[in-house]
């Protein structure tokens, strides 16, 4: 099968290139590794996969090339996108548009005419904060940052897509965490601050809990629904089902590391949820899928990571 994964230079969509041309398909990487929030890394990310056998990267802007080439798969797994909540405020409103819907929007118009498999990826945020029980797909969406706003908008793309004829489904992912997590993200923040004995910078008191999801989850996930004929138009949760308070998160980690628990509050950020609650029973059924790894042990995953990238002098 002929696979395009779009953002593959970036955290997950780097996992997901691999996995897929392990899974002996033929994976054509799409980035624009410039544009990332964390160029370093990211190029970091694009030079391993030139060495993946059965990955082909090819440097594209998906909201200013030419992409008629990439309808031409036989499936898409559209995960590149403007990341994050707190960087959409401000200028980064106009960021996230193009970035997220102006790209979408064409990536979608390019695959109108041979209708291949698309598989878009979503984030949790557009459900605002979770309440007494898990949100399912069918809850109404409350997005409450100018990220969350593009990300509610380019599934409504994705449903006009699809009442066109295009066989596409959205995947709502949940604070991925893990190897190759951008340098902008919690874990990844608390972690390299308790490697230097730092206090750990949360936003904040702490409080607020999340359906935290390994990145081996979600690409099984990933993988799955670009390998499964799904009903067009589906969204379905991929996420850690049980929330586990952040603060409760630092201190498996600085467990881990056999440190002191030591942190400092930040501001916290305009529009992130409180909560984070996945209800996963219809990626179960539709999938076969439910996370399984836990948070300690994936967290240990990603100490190890970082301590690796230390190793090799590179952070």
């Amino acid at each position: 099968m002929r696979v395009v994964v779009t953002g593959a230079a970036g955290f997950i969509g780097s996992h997901v290139a691999e996995a897929l041309a392990g899974a002996g398909h033929e994976v054509l990487a799409v980035d624009a590794p410039a544009r990332s929030l964390a160029p370093e890394a990211a190029r970091r990310r694009w030079a391993g996969l030139a060495e993946v056998p059965g990955v082909t990267p090819i440097e594209t802007d998906l909201a200013e090339d030419d992409l008629a080439k990439l309808g031409e798969a036989d499936t898409v797994v559209h995960l590149a996108g403007r990341p994050g909540i707190r960087s959409s405020w401000g200028a980064g409103r106009a960021v996230v548009r193009r970035d997220n819907v102006l790209a979408t929007r064409r990536l979608l118009a390019a695959c109108a005419e041979r209708r291949p498999r698309v598989v878009v990826a979503s984030s949790s945020s557009v459900y605002g904060s979770a309440g007494h029980r898990p949100h399912r797909e069918d809850d109404p969406l409350a997005p409450a940052s100018p990220y969350a706003e593009s990300k509610a908008e380019v599934e409504r793309l994705t449903r006009c897509a699809v009442r066109d004829g295009l066989p596409a489904v959205v995947l709502r992912y949940f604070s991925v965490y893990g190897p190759r997590q951008r340098p902008d993200m919690a874990f990844h923040r608390f972690v390299e601050a308790a490697l230097d004995g730092r206090p750990l910078p949360v936003f904040g008191d702490g409080r607020g809990s999340r359906s935290f999801t390994h990145v081996r989850d979600v690409v099984r996930a990933t993988v799955a629904a670009a390998e499964t004929d799904l009903p067009p138009g589906v969204a379905i949760n991929i996420g850690g089902t049980d929330p586990v308070p952040v603060r409760a998160a630092i201190g498996l980690i600085t467990g881990a590391l056999g440190v002191e628990a030591r942190t400092h509050s930040e501001d916290p950020v305009a529009g992130d949820a409180e909560r984070t609650w996945a209800d996963t029973g219809r990626a179960a059924r539709l999938l076969g899928w439910r996370a399984e790894i836990g948070l300690a042990d994936g967290l240990r995953d990603q100490i190890a990571w970082h301590r690796s990238l230390r190793a090799e002098g590179a952070r």
